[in-house]
């Protein structure tokens, strides 16, 4: 059984011996950590499709958390946005990995205009 403060439905073939009930389910506790810190934005482009982020979906991102090395993130090099997977190599040196292999990794140099605007949380995915 699930803890009551989540719903869940299982993807696989139903039983029909159990017992399912709605219950109202607040978004906000469910998929945002910081209320004050945390943006919905929306995605465009398909340089994320193979981290599951694909062009027209919206994104929580989280300004409060602190982005490590592989962690989604929005940031703004040299006056544009962004998403896109941190990597820092053994150097120290920075990177923006895209998730699409058309796409190559942008250096991120000691002189560019660098900032993290926040982490990426969770993807909200339109389906069909």
């Amino acid at each position: 059984m699930y803890p009551s403060s989540e719903v869940g439905v299982p993807a696989g073939f139903p039983s029909p011996a159990q017992d399912y009930s709605a219950t109202s389910l607040d978004l906000n506790e469910v998929l945002i950590h910081d209320r004050a810190a945390t943006f919905i934005l929306r995605v465009y482009g398909d340089s994320m499709i193979n981290a599951g982020i694909c062009d027209g979906d919206e994104i929580i991102v989280d300004r409060s958390l602190i982005a490590h090395d592989g962690s989604i993130i929005v940031a703004s090099l040299d006056g544009e946005f962004t998403v896109k997977r941190l990597s820092i190599d053994s150097q120290g040196a920075g990177w923006l990995v895209p998730e699409n292999h058309r796409y190559p990794p942008i250096p991120i140099f000691e002189h560019s205009d660098f900032e993290i605007f926040g982490v990426v949380t969770r993807c909200l995915h339109r389906v069909a």
